[in-house]
């Protein structure tokens, strides 16, 4: 399966004609070559969309939002070919492709289109004048996606910048390209004028870097780790740009001796720690926990992760597929290895699970439970990405909010109480840019998104998402 660039509406080769294995994790077999991608693409890319700009900003909201709920349209009539492309590419199960990825990028462009409809300016008058605002289409923007959540991010981007009337150049990440390339034959299929969106494959420090750096491109929307959003920060810089930057995180879970222990909240938290293999941002990686609960919490909790299916994403009763790559297989490997070396207890887990089958040379990790490292280790510190979670008691509120502030990462907690005034008032302390109580991943789209420290700069969702995408312009009248 040989994949093209989507360029001025049409698919492409690249330029230098390079391209890059796809490789299946569930089976550690190529199953596809992905374009390589370069500047001259970007160039090309740069080129359609910014003879796309003009008529695409001047086109009305509605009728940009109907191009959108089109694409939504074409996704939801193949949604059996996108999920099962979804697993393939990523090594998820397929039940969460359905259930999660596929759905949400549905979701996410229908919110768009609906949002694009209703963005209002302000309008204020006093003394004798009226000032209004504008908000205008920046002109042709990047957005760049990660591997984790590979079209339900991708969307999460292009949408609002789309319905905001912006052209885009996008890139997908190199090691899940597949759904990105049927979202590009969507686009063909609704008709989306060409050159409006672009997406250029290949890797950062070729296709990426070229699209951060280039003149022309007027903001940056990025999701992927804190390093090479940091890069992106300097590059940027440079120009100006603006840069949306939605980046690693080290997620607490606080539970609190009065939470409600129900089989559905058990549930919750379980999926929070190991979901995606535990490759989602917005994954509880440390578990906190009241002492007084610590041990009982401890032994159910690892029950309960023992009992996790890891297995084929084909297979409806697997609870935890493959993680992505070789190299990431290593990577959370590694950490595994080094939490052993801090003194920690691995209470469950910490090996590589062999399948056989067709899964036989695939990439998979038992879902892992340590204790007994402090909130400075490494393993405590450094995001891993992968089903690994770490177990710590606390003492009271005071310690909680303390151990779960103690990283460089402010993304997401989840506080678990049935003290509705605690829920508030711990909530109000985390140093998170999201904190759910009594629930995880339950997500409004009008509502900002984002991370503090290094998990983020800048907010997306809902009106937030528009604002980046768009320029203010007030303009005063004097009416007297």
């Amino acid at each position: 399966m040989r994949l093209q660039n989507y360029i001025d509406g049409r698919l492409q080769p690249p330029r230098t004609g390079g391209y890059l294995d796809v490789v299946e994790p569930a089976t550690g077999s190529v199953f596809a070559a992905c374009p390589d991608s370069d500047a001259d693409d970007v160039e090309s890319a740069f080129g359609a969309a910014q003879r796309a700009f003009p008529a695409w900003s001047a086109t009305p909201s509605s009728e940009r939002a109907r191009f959108l709920n089109r694409i939504a349209d074409l996704i939801e009539a193949r949604l059996d070919d996108f999920v099962a492309a979804e697993s393939r590419d990523s090594g998820k199960p397929v039940s969460l492709a359905r259930s999660l990825d596929i759905p949400r990028a549905v979701a996410n462009l229908r919110f768009f289109a609906a949002a694009a409809t209703q963005f209002a300016s302000e309008a204020h008058t006093e003394n004798a004048s009226i000032n209004y605002t504008l908000r205008e289409a920046i002109g042709v923007v990047g957005c760049i996606s990660p591997w984790n959540l590979p079209l339900y991010l991708f969307t999460w981007k292009i949408a609002p910048a789309l319905a905001a009337g912006n052209a885009v150049v996008a890139k997908p990440s190199e090691v899940t390209p597949l759904t990105a390339t049927m979202l590009a034959q969507a686009c063909i299929d609704a008709q989306l004028p060409a050159g409006v969106l672009n997406i250029v494959h290949g890797t950062g420090p070729r296709a990426g870097s070229a699209l951060v750096a280039h003149p022309g491109i007027k903001a940056i929307s990025f999701t992927g780790s804190t390093r090479t959003g940091a890069a992106i920060a300097a590059t940027a810089a440079k120009t100006f740009k603006k840069v949306s930057l939605e980046m690693g995180g080290k997620n607490p879970t606080l539970i609190f001796a009065d939470w409600y222990a129900s089989d559905a909240n058990w549930s919750t938290i379980l999926r929070s720690a190991f979901a995606n293999q535990g490759q989602i941002c917005l994954c509880g990686s440390r578990i906190l926990v009241e002492r007084s609960i610590y041990s009982s919490f401890r032994d159910e909790f690892v029950a309960r992760a023992r009992a996790l299916r890891v297995g084929d994403p084909n297979e409806p009763a697997c609870d935890l597929g493959a993680v992505v790559s070789k190299a990431h297989f290593d990577k959370v490997m590694g950490c595994i290895a080094t939490a052993r070396d801090e003194g920690g207890k691995i209470l469950c887990g910490g090996d590589a699970i062999k399948l056989d089958g067709r899964c036989a040379a695939g990439w998979f990790i038992a879902p892992t439970v340590i204790e007994g490292l402090d909130q400075q280790c490494t393993t405590n510190q450094d995001e891993i990405f992968g089903p690994v979670v770490t177990l710590q008691p606390f003492d009271d509120e005071a310690d909680a909010i303390a151990q779960a502030n103690a990283t460089k990462y402010g993304l997401a907690a989840s506080v678990w109480t049935t003290h509705l005034s605690r829920g508030h008032r711990v909530a109000s302390k985390l140093a998170s840019g999201i904190v759910w109580v009594n629930c995880w991943m339950r997500r409004d789209l009008r509502t900002p998104f984002g991370g503090v420290k290094q998990s983020g700069l800048g907010r997306e969702g809902g009106f937030e998402a528009l604002r980046f995408f768009t320029e203010a312009k007030n303009i005063c009248i004097q009416i007297d």
